[in-house]
């Protein structure tokens, strides 16, 4: 990778590290250039620099992968506690980079035109290595024969909101895939949807490997 690959993905990741973290730019008055940067209430830039609405399906997608990527934050520090879940903690700390590389190939929409670079993208491997994970851990898990309630514990609990959180990203990613005009490549929503199955199974492995689930009771009235 030339040094000009490397800084133009690192100016997407930044991009969606700053959408992220709310950076924000003074309003302008005047139609004088926007900071690459910069979110203001006139509406959120993409990478090329393009005004879109807050509430454009794309924007709204990278607020549902930063949602996503807290969620599960809040969940490594429930998990942490316990040095028998580290393989679950360095799985969703993978994840949340892989989040962030998620939030760059966003930034830069497929336009099926030759770029001068490589853009950063999520690939079939990060997907691949995911299903690796849930295969791993569901090897320890006993069988399911009803649904799970989320809870438990409270790392399963903040597993199990994390990925409904994560589910919500994957609607929103679906949405703008098919939205008209609009391209996602086909790992980046094979990841989300896969990722939601990761924190699945996670929930029930912290949940001393299923032992701990609390499984639906169906027309329970009492």
């Amino acid at each position: 990778m030339s040094s000009t690959d490397s800084d133009s993905d690192s100016v997407a990741a930044a991009w969606f590290a700053a959408f992220s973290s709310g950076a924000l730019a003074q309003d302008s008055a005047d139609d004088s250039p926007v900071s690459l940067l910069a979110v203001t209430s006139i509406g959120a830039p993409t990478i090329t620099g393009a005004r879109n609405p807050r509430n454009e399906l794309r924007i709204e997608a990278y607020g549902a992968i930063d949602e996503a990527n807290c969620a599960i934050g809040l969940a490594r520090l429930a998990i942490s506690t316990n040095p028998e879940w580290a393989r679950v903690d360095a799985t969703l700390l993978c994840v949340q980079n892989d989040l962030f590389d998620l939030g760059a190939d966003l930034c830069l929409p497929a336009t099926g035109a030759r770029p001068d670079y490589e853009p950063l993208r999520v690939v079939q491997s990060q997907v691949d290595r995911l299903e690796s994970r849930i295969a791993e851990l569901s090897m320890d898990l006993q069988s399911l024969n009803s649904f799970v309630l989320p809870g438990g514990s409270a790392a399963a609990a903040a597993l199990h909101s994390a990925r409904a959180t994560t589910l919500r990203a994957e609607r929103r990613l679906t949405d703008l895939a098919a939205a008209q005009g609009e391209t996602i490549g086909e790992p980046a929503v094979r990841y989300i949807n896969r990722l939601s199955q990761m924190l699945f199974v996670a929930a029930r492995y912290v949940n001393r490997k299923g032992e701990g689930d609390i499984l639906w009771t169906p027309g329970q009235k009492a």
